[in-house]
């Protein structure tokens, strides 16, 4: 039998191991202007032909800035820990043969593998809204995969930057651990949640938590950047599994695994469940017009067979004008086939593949944003908290990061087929 470095010596044309990819939430399938190098919507994450891991060695106390810059400069990664105006401890770290680093932020910088900007949650076309400061840390997390099988992928809270520094001042949150080690929190923290039951049709909602420059976990603080860290949650890890999901304050990223991508529906498939929808030729109960999902490369502008739904209801018609309640809510609606009051919307297919949890047909639009996935997705979608603002939780469409609302954040489409 070959061992797997062996393997992989032997066949140079053999596909790279894939570890997992990272899908960032609210983009449905590609950024508002295109994916474009590092800035892209979902980033894969695959085995590098040489490891760039970097593991904790040796450890300093130094009592002048000068001593500490010396360190720091020395080609090497190493973590500064502030303490005080004339102490500060630094953890240099050497090269780690069995590990691949990647890290994630907002700076463009070199050592980014993945640059994320702060998801605006809401219109498909979303440029026109800029964000004055971004929330996001510019060296935001990194995440450590075991080059060897089962791959695992742990991640670690702030980046190292172009002189391979992570740099925690005086404000930030710091500690010594009882075993002696430094540790410390970034500025608005990173937030990991994973999953009850991994990412299937069964999934559950897990607990928020908040991960640590060495990768330990512990309970939320009160607000993002309070001074006091949480409690230590010494029964879970920083290993991250198949639907766990990142928030960098400003960007929240969903983590899936090799395995778990290959049971997940492809763009392919997706693709054919809109033909099928679009083949049942459905109507406008009132126009008798036939309705289509536009292509996924049309996924942003309004076509004239475009299906809109009563949200309240679930009815499925083609676009008219009346049926307006009053002059102040312009998108509350009455249903022309059952009097449900409530919003009236476009129906968008939910494109971004990595967002559903089964492979089963696009029956259900969340509300209020109208986009349309399964409804084992929906349901999973419509009960997770995503971190919002600097406390607050909410359930959010992943295809658009719209904050979710009515009765059950999602409704159950009635298309009503041809009459002939």
């Amino acid at each position: 039998m070959f061992s797997p470095s062996q393997e992989e010596h032997c066949a140079p044309n053999k596909e790279p191991v894939k570890y997992g990819e990272l899908v960032v939430l609210g983009y449905n399938g590609s950024l508002p202007n295109g994916d474009r190098g590092r800035r892209k919507s979902r980033f894969a994450l695959y085995k590098r032909p040489k490891a760039n891991g970097v593991k904790p060695s040796t450890v300093h106390v130094i009592s002048t800035p000068q001593a500490s810059k010396a360190i720091s400069c020395k080609g090497q990664h190493s973590i500064s820990y502030t303490l005080s105006r004339n102490q500060t401890v630094v953890v240099e770290y050497t090269h780690d043969k069995d590990t691949d680093m990647f890290q994630v932020g907002r700076s463009t910088e070199s050592p980014i593998d993945f640059v994320v900007t702060d998801t605006i949650s809401g219109s498909p076309n979303n440029d026109e809204t800029q964000i004055t400061q971004s929330t996001i840390s510019r060296f935001a997390c990194r995440i450590v995969c075991d080059r060897s099988p089962p791959y695992t992928a742990r991640i670690f809270a702030a980046g190292f930057d172009s002189s391979k520094n992570i740099f925690l001042g005086e404000k930030a949150a710091k500690w010594k651990n009882p075993d002696g080690h430094m540790d410390g929190l970034t500025t608005n923290g990173v937030l990991v949640m994973h999953p009850k039951g991994g990412f299937t049709e069964e999934s559950k909602p897990g607990v928020w938590r908040e991960i640590s420059v060495c990768g330990d976990v512990y309970t939320l603080r009160e607000t993002r950047s309070a001074q006091q860290r949480g409690k230590l949650v010494e029964n879970e890890t920083n290993v991250l599994q198949d639907g766990s999901l990142i928030d960098l304050c400003g960007a929240t990223l969903l983590w899936r695994t090799a395995d778990g991508l290959f049971h997940t529906p492809t763009q392919k498939h997706i693709e054919a469940l809109r033909q099928e929808i679009n083949a049942a030729r459905p109507q406008c109960p009132v126009g008798l017009n036939t309705l289509a999902f536009p292509s996924i490369n049309r996924k942003d502008v309004v076509e004239e067979k475009q299906p809109w739904a009563y949200l309240s209801c679930g009815h499925v018609h083609g676009y008219h004008n009346w049926g307006h309640r009053s002059d102040t809510e312009a998108n509350e609606r009455e249903c022309p086939m059952c009097r449900t009051i409530g919003p009236y919307v476009p129906l968008w297919l939910g494109c971004e593949a990595g967002f559903y949890v089964d492979a089963g047909p696009p029956t259900h639009a969340f509300t209020p944003c109208g986009h349309v996935c399964s409804e084992k997705s929906a349901k999973y979608w419509s009960q997770i908290p995503l971190p919002h603002g600097t406390h607050a939780f909410h359930a959010a469409c992943p295809f658009c990061a719209t904050q979710l609302s009515g009765e059950h954040n999602c409704v159950k489409l009635i298309f009503q087929g041809p009459i002939d």
